[in-house]
């Protein structure tokens, strides 16, 4: 599969990180990008567009990220989707519960959009030149 193929999910409920995002992700990645405003609404895209990744915010009001994971981890069609967790909480120790859940990696927000392209591709091992 080519970098151009790819489809990206962001679920994040800040309308201003989301639209960043999928800018950068459309225009530096030339990816196809799908968003979401909540878990429950992720999980619905999720199942309906089965995105290549998942950048999913920990911090949501009502089912935050730890909970949208476990719950796309309960589905057959989404459980093995890379997940990777967008944190505002700093570059602190992962806790253990997220490896158990299987998150790919975290990037700290802020973030710098001219270098999200990159650092998705390191973290889940895609080949640019694809």
């Amino acid at each position: 599969m080519t970098n151009e193929n790819r489809r990206i999910l962001i679920v994040d409920d800040e309308r201003d990180i989301r639209e960043v995002t999928q800018i950068v992700l459309e225009l530096e990645g030339g990816w196809e990008v799908v968003t979401a405003s909540s878990g429950a609404e992720g999980i619905a895209v999720a199942v309906r567009d089965r995105p290549d990744a998942i950048l999913l915010d920990v911090m949501m009001p009502g089912m935050d990220g730890l909970e949208t994971l476990k719950q796309l981890r309960k589905r057959p069609e989404t459980q093995s989707i890379p997940v990777l967790f967008l944190t505002a909480k700093g570059q602190g120790k992962t806790p253990p519960e997220w490896g158990e859940l299987g998150i790919a990696a975290a990037i700290s927000k802020p973030f710098d959009p001219l270098k999200l392209v990159p650092q998705i591709c390191s973290l889940l091992n895609w080949n640019r030149s694809e």
